[in-house]
């Protein structure tokens, strides 16, 4: 799996996320953010050639695992390697910014 258009119907578990395998991005937001509209061509050109998992968590009020990677703006992508955070990109405007953090990702390999 690489980029996912549609956020996940049940939000991970934060001991779900850190026990995985594998790379994985999360991306944090909400279907009507802006900044998280503005984003999406960027995030879906890198991710779709990216071998990575790729999961879209709606945040906001009540949501834990959001607040478990002190997420405080949208979006907010989180490169993790075997559960362990490689890299961190907040409100994306340069492709390049999300190619260096999933460069990094795959560094790790």
């Amino acid at each position: 799996m690489s980029y996912n258009e549609t956020f996940v119907a049940r939000e991970p578990e934060r001991q779900e996320i850190d026990a995985g395998k594998g790379n994985l991005v999360l991306e944090f937001g909400t279907p009507w953010c802006g900044h998280c509209l503005a984003a999406q061509p960027l995030i879906r050109e890198v991710l779709q050639q990216a071998d990575t998992d790729h999961i879209r968590v709606e945040d906001g009020r009540g949501r834990r695992l959001g607040r478990s990677f002190r997420v405080k703006l949208w979006p907010t992508l989180i490169f993790l390697r075997d559960g362990e955070e490689m890299a961190r990109v907040v409100r994306p405007t340069d492709i390049a910014v999300i190619r260096e953090a999933l460069a990094r990702l795959e560094q790790s390999d």
